[in-house]
Parts: structure tokens; C-alpha cells; sequence
């Protein structure tokens, strides 16, 4: 009898960003030679889709972001959820039937860890960004663009605060990611 495969989504962190080139092909082919069965990606930011029978997620990331670095020459942080935790996550985002002002932003930041509540209240100075919950390993941001302004990102800070490497989604993206997945 075969081991159940599990299906997984694979975050990267800032992928085809600056010098940060990562070729979807090679991406995938780099993925499958470690034998995580069929290996897709969803848009160039790195959202990839495979299954396994392996257990051992911390072993498995680890895997993936060595081999990661071999390949490409720099350090790619990965978050590593199976599809069922990316569903149960978008599932449970506070904003999930919000409206939402045109200056205002809902992402998804994907965490290689269980967030302590203790942490909590994460507010950047201006304002511009807030922690308005989690879920796990799942931290939910509201951003406020300032102005002509962008939010400043608070990835480097959040990860600091909470002891976790992290990447952000976009709440309607991470729609598209599931979608995209399930039809894997």
C-alpha cells in the first residue's frame, strides 16, 4: 500500500525581486529533483504547488531551501503549509467579508512557525500597517496607504518579533493560490 500524498503550498520569500531571480522551470525541476511530486507554480512570485508522502515538514523545508540556495546562489525562506492549512487560513482571515477603503490593504503573512498572541499589538509607527490577527502560523495585515505611499514593509520587523521567516500574500491572491492549487 502507497503513503498517502499530501498536498502543499510552498511560499517563497522575495522571489524576482531586485537581483532575486528565480525561473519558474528551473524552480520546478529543481523541486522535482527532490522528489516532490508534480511540482506547478501559480505567477512568478513564488507560489509553488506539489504532494508528498513525507511527514517531517521541518526537515522538508529545509530541504527545499538548501536546495534552493545551490541553485539559485541566494538564501529563498520558505513558508510550508499543506493546501488544507492555506484554505483553513484564507477561511479564517478577520477580514474575509470585509469591506475594505480604497487606501486599505488585506494580506496573508505566511510564517515558517506558530505566532505567540503575546506578541501582540504589532503596529508600525505611521500606521500604515497592523497586525489585525492570527491564525497559527498565519498573521493577518491591514494596510493603510499614507498619502502617495506605499506601507512600508513589515516583514523584516514582524519576523523579528515573533522569532519566524515570513511572506506576504495579498488576501485576494491567496484566493487565486487556492484555487489555483485545487485544480492540481
Amino acid at each position: 500500500m502507497s503513503a498517502v500524498q499530501i498536498p502543499y503550498v510552498a511560499f517563497l520569500r522575495a522571489v524576482n525581486v531586485g537581483k532575486r531571480k528565480v525561473e519558474m522551470a528551473r524552480l520546478r525541476t529543481e523541486l522535482d529533483e527532490l522528489g516532490l511530486g508534480p511540482v506547478r507554480t501559480y505567477i512568478a512570485s513564488g507560489n509553488v504547488f506539489f504532494t508528498t508522502a513525507r511527514q517531517d515538514r521541518a526537515t522538508l523545508r529545509t530541504e527545499i531551501e538548501q536546495r534552493l540556495e545551490q541553485a539559485f546562489g541566494f538564501e529563498v525562506p520558505t513558508a510550508l503549509y499543506t493546501l488544507a492549512e492555506v484554505e483553513e487560513a484564507h477561511a479564517a482571515a478577520p477580514f474575509g467579508g470585509m469591506e475594505r477603503a480604497e487606501h486599505e490593504r488585506f494580506s496573508l503573512l505566511f510564517t515558517t512557525g506558530e505566532l505567540d498572541q503575546a506578541v501582540l499589538p504589532q503596529v508600525s509607527p505611521k500606521g500604515e500597517w497592523e497586525v489585525v490577527g492570527l491564525h497559527g502560523a498565519t498573521a493577518y495585515v491591514l494596510y493603510r496607504l499614507l498619502g502617495d505611499r506605499g506601507p512600508a514593509n513589515p516583514v523584516p520587523l514582524l519576523e523579528k518579533a515573533f522569532g519566524v521567516r515570513a511572506t506576504g500574500r495579498f488576501h485576494h491572491t491567496v484566493e487565486k493560490i487556492v484555487a489555483a492549487a485545487r485544480k492540481g
